[in-house]
C-alpha cells in the first residue's frame, strides 16, 4: 500500500511555511519556487490559486522588496489573482 498523496494546493499552502518562518519575509527565490511548486502540472487550478493568493497577501503585509512587489503584481495579472 503506498502513502496518499497530498493535493497541490496543500503541498504549496505546506511549501510557503518555510518562507515565513525563515526570514518572515517572501524573497524572489522564494516567491519563483512556489510559482513553480504551484504550476509544476502545467496549470494553476483554482485552489491553488486560492491558496497563492493567501500567501501573497501574507507577504504584502510582511512587507516586499520593489522587484517581489513587481512579480507579485505581474502573478496576479496573469492568473487572475485577487489584489488583498
Amino acid at each position: 500500500m503506498t502513502a496518499p498523496t497530498l493535493k497541490p494546493h496543500l503541498q504549496l499552502a505546506l511549501a510557503s511555511i518555510a518562507v515565513f518562518t525563515d526570514d518572515g519575509r517572501l524573497d524572489l527565490a522564494e516567491l519563483e519556487s512556489l510559482l513553480a511548486q504551484a504550476s509544476k502540472d502545467g496549470t494553476i487550478d483554482d485552489e491553488e490559486k486560492r491558496v497563492l493568493a493567501n500567501i501573497l497577501a501574507r507577504a504584502e503585509r510582511d512587507g516586499v522588496a520593489a522587484d517581489v512587489q513587481a512579480r507579485i503584481d505581474a502573478v496576479r495579472s496573469a492568473h487572475g489573482l485577487p489584489k488583498a
